[in-house]
């Protein structure tokens, strides 16, 4: 029996329908007030402790944070995201097997199964220097059109089932890069290079990938996509110097989910992990070779799980693994009173970092049962900026500039290394810590990363305080 806390008491309650007002008080005008930008740094905000709503996970706030269930679901939901995990965490085998609804795997892929990758529902990492492991980290491929590669696709997989052979290894070296702040301080970055033995056709770069946590992805999906838009400034037409702009894909939905917000769904991303990641059809995708391309003849012809004409994941179990993915608990913050904590964040509301990376949302009202009305504190725009060259893939991904990320959420951020023990951040994992994540900012955010760089090394200090409280 799951043990009842106080939290959990508010976790069947809209939070934006409490009332913290007068009564006449309109639940418009709460929503307004409640999103609203602070100016009161001596206090925590209402609500700021539960970032992912009434789903908000306040138990086991160490290595296992970001593996449980939405404090809002109901026991039969809690069954249902369970079986979900199970699939998760499934490792897939080769077709034919006497597991038939195992099998499928390849005949290319990166991982045998989701968990591969998203290590403890957290960050994945990048390879030490010269390693060619590179578990937990992808590779996309593309030339400056965005074409894939015409051998090795959209992805390379360095994995194969037996009898054939990965298309590829990939070694990284870190050349140094120094930064000096005015008062002096010197700190080293790295900046990663990468070399493979794969011959890659003309204008072909490599895109590396690690792993983003899954916390909080179905409260994402529940936000708006009007209210995404209203912080869109695609020509700065404020003169700020932000000019994010949301990802329009082709089907007229706006891209909220990966690096380069390249899909809107989790049903879509969840497909597509399973499609390049794996090899494994679904009726979303019913490609039973995955990646493989017309020239790669072997890799076409291989023996497939999907006899009859059925996708070797089937409907269920696509579903489920959804499920468990837009379910998985946003963790509480911790100490959000703390003077240090509350010191931090009126800091790093006065650099600009919230320009980008905006505290609050609310989900919508017609959202599922357990994500609807929900104030979350995700601190993202989900929308495209672009980050300057330092940053920059060498190609464009379906849309989106080399240069142009989404912002990423910073929610749990601060355990991660509980979690996944280890601080690597960016896309390519090459920050070391939260402070050469900030000092790789460049292009819209190079205001930003200037004004915390002429801050005192306490004042810095304060702001990683901050971040790490999340």
């Amino acid at each position: 029996m799951r043990r009842i806390a106080l939290p959990a008491l508010v976790a069947a309650i809209p939070l934006l329908m409490l009332p913290l007002a007068a009564a006449s008080e309109s639940a418009e005008d709460r929503r307004v007030r409640l999103l609203a930008p602070t100016s009161d740094f001596k206090q925590a905000e209402p609500f700021e402790s539960f970032q992912g709503g009434s789903g908000t996970n306040f138990d086991d706030l160490d290595r296992n944070a970001f593996g449980h269930p939405s404090a809002a679901l109901t026991f039969e939901q809690e069954y249902g995201f369970h079986l979900g995990e199970a699939v998760f965490d499934r490792p897939w085998v080769v077709a034919p097997s006497s597991t038939i609804a195992s099998d499928g795997l390849g005949p290319l892929y990166n991982a045998r199964a989701c968990a591969g990758c998203h290590i403890k529902d957290g960050r994945g990492h990048p390879p030490e220097a010269g390693d060619t492991n590179v578990v937990s980290m992808l590779f996309n491929l593309g030339d400056p059109s965005g074409a894939p590669d015409p051998v090795f696709g959209v992805q390379l997989q360095d994995q194969a089932i037996v009898g054939m052979e990965g298309e590829g290894r990939v070694q990284v070296r870190y050349d140094p890069v120094s930064f000096t702040y005015p008062d002096g301080t010197m700190i080293e970055l790295r900046r990663p290079v990468y070399a493979t033995d794969a011959p890659l056709g003309p204008g072909i770069a490599l895109k590396p990938r690690i792993a983003p946590p899954m916390i909080g992805l179905g409260l994402i999906e529940a936000i708006a996509p009007d209210d995404i838009l209203s912080h869109a400034d695609p020509y700065d037409a404020d003169g700020d110097g932000i000019s994010g702009r949301a990802h329009h894909l082709g089907d007229g939905a706006i891209g909220r989910f990966g690096w380069k917000a390249t899909t809107a769904s989790l049903l879509e991303q969840s497909a597509l992990a399973f499609l390049n990641d794996m090899g494994l059809s679904t009726s979303v995708f019913p490609i039973a070779h995955g990646d493989c391309t017309e020239p790669q003849v072997v890799c076409r012809t291989a023996i497939h799980g999907d006899e009859g004409g059925h996708p070797e994941i089937a409907d269920d179990l696509l579903a489920l693994v959804t499920f468990y993915t837009g379910n998985l608990a946003v963790p509480a913050r911790r100490d959000a009173d703390d003077p240090a904590v509350l010191a931090g964040k009126e800091l790093f509301y006065s650099v600009g970092c919230t320009s980008c990376h905006l505290p609050k949302f609310a989900t919508r009202a017609d959202a599922a049962p357990e994500q609807r009305n929900q104030l979350i504190w995700p601190y993202s725009d989900f929308l495209l900026h672009d980050l300057g060259p330092g940053l920059a893939d060498p190609v464009p991904t379906a849309g989106a500039d080399g240069a142009e990320w989404r912002t990423q959420p910073l929610w749990g951020i601060g355990l991660t290394e509980a979690v996944n023990g280890h601080t690597f951040f960016l896309h390519d994992g090459r920050a070391r810590s939260l402070e050469e994540a900030i000092l790789w900012h460049g292009g819209e955010a190079e205001a930003a990363r200037d004004a915390f760089a002429n801050l005192d090394a306490n004042a810095r200090a304060k702001i990683i305080r901050f971040l790490e409280s999340l």
